[in-house]
C-alpha cells in the first residue's frame, strides 16, 4: 500500500535564503571621491585585502571603522554598492547629512586614506517565481535599489519609488531590466513621513506576484508596508521590509518590520 504526500511547489512563492560568509576584516585604501549629487558621495575603494570579498545581495551590509565625531573609534552599517573583483575595486555611497561620523569622513576622504571595514557577515537571497520588483526607499536604500536594478536579468520589470531631497540627487541606473523610476522630492527633514511615498503608490498598479522591497525610516517603512497589506491587499510573503534608521536614535536600524521576511 503506497502513502500519498503531497507536495508543495516552494518556488511559486517568494523565499529568503539566508548564507554566511567568512568574517573577515579588511584594509583598503580610498582610490577615488566623488561628489555623485548635492547628497550622496561616492567612494572608491581598493586594495589587495579585497580578494575573497564576497557579496551575494544587493542589501547586505559590511561594516565600515571610523573615528567618532569626537575622535573615539565607531562603526556603521553600509551596503556594498558595487563589487569588481575584475578591477578590485568596491564601490560606497555615503549620503550627506550633518551630525555623522560616516559622513564626515566621506566628506573628507581623499585618494590614498585607509578604511577598514568587514563583512559582509551573510547575505538574504531573495528567491522564487517573481514576476516583476517594486523598491521603495529613501536615500539611504538608495544603494542597494541601484544594485539590485543593475543586477536583474534581461527583461525582468522592476519600479523604483525614491524619495530624495532635490532633483538634482535623481541617479540614472543602467541595467538589462525593464525599468521604470517614480521620483518624490522632499526636504531632508521630512524624511520620516510617508504621505509622499503612499500617494506616489496610489498610482501604481501592483499585479500578482510582485515581490515588493522597502527601506527607509523605520516609521515609514511600516506604515508602508502596512499600506500595502491594508489597502493594496499584498500577501506579507511577498513584503520585505526594514528600517534602516530611525528618526532621533542614533546608529540604530530595524531589520525586520512587523515580522516581515
Amino acid at each position: 500500500m503506497s502513502i500519498f504526500r503531497p507536495i508543495f511547489d516552494r518556488s511559486n512563492t517568494p523565499d529568503i535564503q539566508r548564507v554566511r560568509h567568512e568574517l573577515r576584516k579588511r584594509t583598503l585604501r580610498v582610490a577615488s571621491v566623488q561628489d555623485l549629487t548635492p547628497h550622496m558621495i561616492r567612494v572608491t575603494l581598493t586594495g589587495p585585502d579585497l580578494e575573497g570579498f564576497v557579496s551575494s545581495s544587493p542589501d547586505d551590509h559590511i561594516k565600515i571603522f571610523i573615528p567618532d565625531l569626537d575622535g573615539t573609534p565607531t562603526r556603521r552599517d553600509y551596503t556594498p554598492r558595487r563589487y569588481d573583483p575584475q578591477t578590485g575595486t568596491l564601490l560606497l555611497d555615503f549620503v550627506k547629512h550633518d551630525g555623522g561620523p560616516a559622513a564626515a569622513w566621506a566628506c573628507a576622504a581623499k585618494p590614498g586614506d585607509q578604511l577598514q571595514i568587514g563583512g559582509p557577515r551573510g547575505s538574504q537571497i531573495i528567491t522564487g517565481q517573481i514576476d516583476r520588483w517594486l523598491l521603495i526607499g529613501d536615500e539611504t536604500a538608495l544603494p542597494a535599489i541601484g544594485r539590485r536594478i543593475e543586477e536583474l536579468s534581461v527583461g525582468t520589470s522592476v519600479t523604483s519609488v525614491v524619495a530624495v531631497p532635490v532633483v538634482a540627487d535623481e541617479q540614472l541606473f543602467v541595467t538589462a531590466a525593464n525599468h521604470i523610476a517614480h521620483w518624490i522630492h522632499r526636504p531632508s527633514e521630512n524624511a520620516d513621513q510617508a504621505d509622499g511615498f503612499i500617494t506616489t503608490l496610489e498610482g501604481i498598479e501592483i499585479p500578482d506576484r510582485t515581490f515588493v522591497w522597502i527601506a527607509a525610516e523605520a516609521s515609514v517603512a511600516k506604515a508602508l508596508r502596512r499600506y500595502l497589506l491594508e489597502e493594496r491587499k499584498v500577501a506579507s510573503k511577498w513584503i520585505k521590509a526594514a528600517g534602516y534608521w530611525v528618526k532621533g536614535l542614533v546608529d540604530a536600524s530595524v531589520k525586520d518590520i512587523d515580522g516581515g521576511h
